[in-house]
C-alpha cells in the first residue's frame, strides 16, 4: 500500500492531549507513522478540524431484530432510497436503513467503528452475515447473557468463575466481543408473561435476582480480562419512577479495572425518570448524572431520543410489549430459547407531547451535568432514540445554549416545569465532543490497544477531516454551521485509504470483526464440560457442535486473546 500525507490538519486527539494543533498526518500500510516517503499521496487538509475515526458505541444495525424491523416497516424502506451508482450499492431506509445504507451514512459522518449493541448468541450467524455487508465500518458485538440459562444457574450457585467460563465459551463460539444485559433477568420472565420491577426481585425458577446477576457477571468479566466491562441496560427501562433503580444498579458495581469503567450503562435517558406514571412524569438525570460524578467507575451513553419517526428494537421484550400498549401500533416480540428475548414497534416522538418532550431534555441534561466527557458518550441507541444521522444536531444542541433555546421554544405546554434543561449554561467545546464520540468510546470498549480512537504514530489510520475551521466557527452562534460540517466529511480515511469525498464513497471497502477469545484453563472449558454438554442437548433445538459460528462468516476478523485469571 502506498503512503498518505494529510497535511495541514487541525488536529484534536484526547487520548494524545492535543487539543487543536495544525499538523501532519504521515501513513504507511494503514498505519499512522513518524513519517512517508516522497511520492505518496497528499490530502490538504487545508487548517479543517482532523479527529480520529468516529466510533459508535451502543447502535443497532446488524441481526435478525434489525432485520426483522426492515420487513414491518416497508413505509420505512420507502425513505432514504439512493440508486446504484460507482462503487455504491442502492439503499433504501430511513431509520432501519438496509445494511450499505447503515455503512454509507456512517461513512458520510466520519464514522469507521460500530458495536451492534446486542446480539443473541444463537442467531449470531445472522449478524455476522450483515456485519460482511457493512463494509466501511470495523464492527464489534455486545453477546447477550441476561436470561442465559446456564449463567444463571452459576449465579444461583454464587460460582463466579463457572460463570466466567461460561461466558467465555459462548464469547469465543459465536465471535462476540462483550457481555451484554438487557433488563438482567426480565427477559426470562418474560417467557412466562412476566418482568422484574426492581433489582432485588427474584427471577421465577432460578432463584436469582438481577442485581445479583450483575454483580456476579462484573466479577466475571474482570477474571477474563475483556476488554470491555459489562454493558448495562438497566431494569425498568421507560418506566416512570426509574432512576431509583438506575442508581442501585450503578452502586453494584466496585471499582476494579484502572484503564476503563467497570459498568457501561448504555441509553440512560430511558433509565432517568422520575414520577409515577406518565402524567407526572419529569427529569430525574441530576441525581442519576451526580451518581455518575461520584463513581468513576461508571460510564454511561446518553441514549439521546430526537423527534421524529423511527423505530424501537430491543432485546427488552417485556418493555416493547408495554411500549405497545401504549402506542397500539405494529408490534412483533420474540423468545430465542435460554438466552434473551426481543421485540420491535415503530413510534413516533413528538413535540406536542409532554413525555416525549421531557425525554429529549433528559438525554441533553445527562450529557451537560455529567462533569467528565469520559464518562458520558454521545449516542441515541441507534434506531430506538432517534436515528445516528441525527448525531450532528445532538453535536450542535451540547455546544450552543442558543440553539437549545430556540428548541425550548417549540416544545410542548407544560414541559418546562417537570426539566432542568432551561436553567443549564454549559456549552461542550471541540474536545469534550471528540471525547463523546471518539476517544471516550475507544477507551471505554477497550480499543485503544488495537488502534482505535487516537491518531498517534501506532493508530490505525481511520481519520475523519471535517469542513469546518475551528479558529473562524463559534459553534455558540454558528450552530447550523457545526450541524452541516458533522453531517458530512471532507474526506474519510479507513485503515490508511480515502474511503469517501464529500460524502461521496469512493471504494467498496472492506471491514474486520473485532471479537474477543478469553484463554481459560482445562478445567474450565465448558467445550468438555460435562453438565453443561449434557444440558445444551437437553434444552436447546440444535446440536452443541452446530452452535460455533464458523471462521468463513468473517471475512476478515481481528480476535482479541485475553489470558484469564481462573
Amino acid at each position: 500500500m502506498t503512503g498518505l500525507l494529510i497535511k495541514n490538519a487541525y488536529v484534536i486527539d484526547p487520548l494524545n492531549g492535543i487539543r487543536g494543533e495544525v499538523m501532519d498526518i504521515a501513513v504507511r500500510d494503514g498505519w499512522i507513522v513518524e513519517s512517508v516517503q516522497d511520492g505518496a499521496e497528499v490530502i490538504d487538509a487545508k487548517g479543517c478540524l482532523t479527529l480520529p475515526g468516529g466510533i459508535d458505541s451502543h447502535t443497532h444495525i446488524c441481526g435478525t431484530k434489525v432485520n426483522f424491523g426492515r420487513y414491518m416497516m416497508p413505509e420505512d424502506m420507502r425513505a432514504g432510497r439512493t440508486q446504484r451508482r460507482g462503487v455504491m450499492h442502492s439503499t433504501s431506509g430511513y431509520s432501519v436503513p438496509t445494511t450499505y445504507g447503515n455503512s454509507y451514512r456512517y461513512c458520510a459522518m466520519g464514522y469507521t467503528s460500530v458495536l451492534e449493541g446486542a446480539m443473541a448468541p444463537l442467531e449470531a450467524r445472522h449478524t455476522h452475515e450483515e456485519f460482511a455487508a457493512t463494509p466501511l465500518q470495523d464492527t464489534m458485538a455486545n453477546t447477550l447473557f441476561d436470561g442465559n440459562w446456564p449463567v444463571m444457574e452459576a449465579v444461583r450457585d454464587h460460582d463466579v468463575k463457572r460463570a466466567a467460563a461460561i461466558v467465555a465459551w459462548t464469547l469465543a463460539a459465536v465471535k462476540g466481543f462483550a457481555i451484554k444485559l438487557t433488563n438482567p433477568g426480565g427477559s426470562e420472565c418474560w417467557g412466562w408473561g412476566k418482568n422484574v420491577k426492581c433489582i432485588r426481585e427474584t427471577v421465577p425458577y432460578f432463584e436469582v435476582s438481577p442485581a445479583e446477576i450483575i454483580e456476579i457477571l462484573v466479577r466475571a468479566n474482570e477474571l477474563l480480562r475483556l476488554p470491555h466491562s459489562v454493558h448495562l441496560h438497566c431494569n425498568n427501562l421507560g418506566v416512570p419512577g426509574n432512576y431509583q433503580c438506575t442508581i442501585g444498579s450503578m452502586d453494584l458495581a466496585p471499582d476494579l479495572n484502572p484503564d476503563r469503567q467497570s459498568l457501561y450503562l448504555t441509553h440512560v435517558q430511558f433509565h432517568a425518570y422520575g414520577g409515577t406514571s406518565w402524567k407526572d412524569i419529569c427529569s430525574k438525570a441530576e441525581p442519576v448524572a451526580c451518581a455518575v460524578n461520584q463513581r468513576p467507575q461508571i460510564t454511561i451513553d446518553m441514549g439521546q431520543m430526537m423527534f421524529g419517526k423511527t423505530t424501537t428494537m430491543t432485546a427488552d421484550g417485556p418493555m416493547e410489549f408495554n411500549l405497545y400498549r401504549l402506542h397500539h401500533n405494529k408490534w412483533s416480540n420474540h423468545d430465542v430459547e435460554l438466552e434473551t428475548t426481543a421485540g420491535i414497534i415503530p413510534v413516533y416522538y413528538s413535540r406536542t407531547s409532554v413525555v416525549n418532550c421531557v425525554m429529549w431534555a433528559i438525554g441533553l441534561e445527562l450529557a451537560l451535568m455529567v462533569r467528565n466527557p469520559w464518562q458520558c458518550l454521545l449516542a441515541t441507541d441507534n434506531p430506538n432514540g432517534g436515528p445516528f444521522i441525527k448525531y450532528p444536531e445532538i453535536i450542535a444542541l451540547l455546544m450552543s445554549r442558543r440553539y437549545r433555546e430556540e428548541e425550548l421554544q417549540n416544545l410542548a405546554p407544560g414541559t418546562m416545569s417537570r426539566i432542568t434543561l432551561p436553567a443549564l449554561d454549559r456549552e461542550l467545546d471541540w474536545h469534550d465532543i471528540a471525547v463523546m464520540t471518539r476517544a471516550g468510546q475507544a477507551r471505554a470498549l477497550g480499543i485503544r490497544s488495537i488502534g482505535k480512537g487516537h491518531l498517534g504514530p501506532g493508530a490505525e489510520a481511520d481519520i475523519a477531516i471535517y469542513p469546518l475551521r475551528v479558529d473562524e466557527t463559534d459553534p455558540s452562534r454558528q450552530y447550523r454551521d457545526v450541524i452541516r460540517a458533522f453531517q458530512k466529511t471532507s474526506w474519510t480515511v479507513k485503515r490508511g485509504r480515502p474511503v469517501a469525498r464529500d460524502g461521496e464513497i469512493l471504494v467498496p471497502g472492506t471491514n474486520k470483526t473485532i471479537w474477543v477469545k478469553p484463554k481459560v484453563p482445562e478445567e474450565y472449558d465448558m467445550g468438555k464440560d460435562p453438565e453443561f454438554a449434557r444440558n445444551f442437548d437437553r434444552y436447546y433445538t440444535v446440536r452443541m457442535s452446530n452452535y460455533p459460528v464458523q471462521d468463513l462468516y468473517l471475512q476478515r476478523s481481528l480476535c482479541m486473546e485475553s489470558e484469564a485469571q481462573l
